[in-house]
């Protein structure tokens, strides 16, 4: 691991960025926007497809990474939540994977370097954005046909092994596995990423956020907070956490049920409360400061920050949370 990293979370709880596709939104990008010229003769359309502006739209990529590091993020995440063959397929843009990846790799490395230099006691670090994919492995999609699979485990090894390893070569430091609604995907992004540490004779930090998607308190594909952390915890991980789906205090109970059973990190990046009638997040950053001071105040995170509807205000609120404050002790 990153001794700089290794060092930073020992010392102090970090902060993760914001949502990416909510600062997105206040561009409102055109069809042109996103083709960009490399694009623009391409036979489907691409509006919505957020990786693509890392090769489109690099400079508003940037931006927005810049703006959560000057709000007091430690870490931003990668533009690739969609970076796989597998979520590709749907714009028919499975060829441009690495592209994608290595591009948004390189940006956010090169804005957290110009950070760090400004301000060598507080490096700043990059997270490679693993999403689900928009295929499950454990379920079927039919309801008339149970035993049906969309996806197998080995095409998604192989899909996320290419992702890893154009983000490694792009340069984060941490791998971050987030939003897993489906475990079995998840062990399947783990597996690769353990095959390219092998290959390459390396050692890279990993993070796992699953999200627990309603009231039951369980993940998509039926786990509770413990099971998930009991079927991950054999792989060494940096942190293992939660995200999305619920808002900050929702979230807690979950977080309560797996931080006293591991000596991993514990990361939080709740939604900015629950959506409204129109999809959109209403909860301010003060509000959800509150929330979130809970958790520091019960010791239960050493990496927080923020999904859905969240911004660079956000951040910089829960970062002010973390000043001064001794993190939950760790065991690597």
């Amino acid at each position: 691991m990153n001794a700089s990293l290794r060092k930073a979370i020992s010392e102090r709880i970090l902060v993760l960025d914001g949502a990416m596709g909510t600062m997105l939104q206040a561009y409102n990008f055109t069809e042109e926007d996103f083709r960009g010229e490399r694009f623009k003769d391409f036979h489907l359309p691409v509006k919505g497809n957020n990786d693509l502006l890392s090769l489109t739209q690099p400079e508003a990529i940037a931006e927005i990474h810049s703006k959560y590091f000057a709000a007091g993020a430690d870490i931003v995440e990668t533009n690739t939540f969609s970076g796989t063959t597998i979520a590709m397929a749907d714009y028919e843009m499975e060829n441009i994977v690495y592209d994608l990846n290595y591009e948004s790799a390189r940006i956010a490395k090169e804005v957290a370097v110009v950070f760090t230099e400004k301000e060598p006691h507080k490096p700043r670090f990059v997270a490679g954005s693993i999403g689900p994919t928009n295929k499950t492995a454990s379920m079927s999609p039919d309801v008339n046909d149970p035993g049906y699979r969309a996806v197998s485990f080995d095409e998604l090894r192989v899909a996320y092994k290419q992702q890893v390893e154009a983000l490694i070569d792009g340069g984060v430091d941490i791998l971050l596995i987030e939003t897993v609604f489906d475990t079995l995907n998840a062990k399947a992004a783990l597996f690769a990423i353990e095959e390219v540490k092998e290959e390459r004779d390396i050692d890279i930090a990993v993070m796992i956020s699953g999200t627990i998607t309603d009231a039951s308190g369980r993940t998509l594909s039926g786990q509770t907070a413990e099971a998930f952390l009991i079927s991950i915890a054999h792989i060494p991980l940096l942190s293992v956490g939660f995200n999305c789906a619920l808002g900050a205090s929702q979230l807690q109970p979950h977080l309560e049920a797996i931080a006293s059973k591991t000596s991993y990190g514990i990361s939080a990046h709740p939604n900015a409360g629950l959506p409204n009638a129109f999809g959109e997040y209403d909860e301010t950053p003060e509000q959800m400061a509150v929330q979130i001071k809970k958790y520091i105040d019960k010791n239960l995170v050493n990496i927080v920050g923020g999904c859905c509807g969240t911004t660079p205000e956000h951040i910089e609120a829960i970062a002010a949370l973390t000043v001064g404050i001794t993190p939950r002790p760790l065991s690597f």
